[in-house]
């Protein structure tokens, strides 16, 4: 999920480069004209899809015929002092962040189990998820991090007898187009690459993992 955005763009791209078969749901259609993979045989862009209907996840899943690894990039950010922050707001970000992974990740156990062959899931929360004080100011989009991360790991001893490692990673600030343009004056060499972060991720959902699981991986480069 996410795979039309910044880091999920890089994601498809490491696992196509590795022979991976994707599916990718979109929800923004401009953001799926855009995304570089659209075209590649290894690809199959679904969509739109809104990731916190419940019936809309059930079915994306039962379209794909054979589920490895599940991963879950897809959500949204804002930042408001908690003074000004509407109950509107708070659960649209709890419906991106927490909501949307709390489905999917439902979804994916019981593809995979459908296979017989055990699978991975890796979820994405942030670095606030694991410094809640390093989220001052964004309240709201914190606790909606944090409740991913809890899940990740409950989940992952939840369904560890079913040959499922869940982990996720905690990326601090990424170098994207966007975050440049809206932190103009920082120091774009601190902070993470998206390609550096994929490959975290691809380290996680990989069959060559065995043994990590229930981890929240600090991604933060040098920031």
């Amino acid at each position: 999920t996410g795979g039309t955005g910044a880091l999920g763009a890089a994601v498809v791209g490491a696992l196509v480069q590795a022979g991976a078969a994707c599916t990718v749901p979109w929800l923004d259609e401009q953001e799926a004209e855009r995304f570089p993979y659209r075209e590649s045989k290894q690809v199959r862009l679904v969509g739109p899809v809104n990731l916190a209907d419940e019936d809309a996840v059930k079915r994306l899943f039962d379209g794909v015929s054979s589920l490895w690894a599940s991963i879950h990039i897809a959500g949204g950010f804002a930042m408001s002092p908690v003074a000004k922050t509407s109950k509107a707001d708070l659960m649209k970000l709890i419906d991106m962040n927490f909501v949307s992974c709390f489905l999917c990740s439902a979804a994916a156990v019981n593809a995979i189990a459908r296979t017989g062959q055990g699978g991975r899931i890796v979820n994405v929360a942030a670095r606030q998820a694991l410094e809640w004080r390093s989220g001052a100011g964004m309240v709201a989009y914190t606790a909606s991090k944090a409740a991913l991360a809890a899940m990740t790991l409950a989940l992952a001893e939840e369904v560890v007898k079913d040959g499922i490692l869940v982990n996720a990673v905690a990326p601090s600030i990424m170098d994207t187009p966007s975050n440049r343009a809206a932190m103009p004056k920082a120091n774009f060499d601190l902070w993470p690459k998206v390609e550096e972060v994929a490959a975290t991720i691809l380290a996680l959902a990989s069959p060559q993992n065995k043994v990590t699981r229930g981890g929240i991986v600090p991604v933060y480069g040098k920031s």
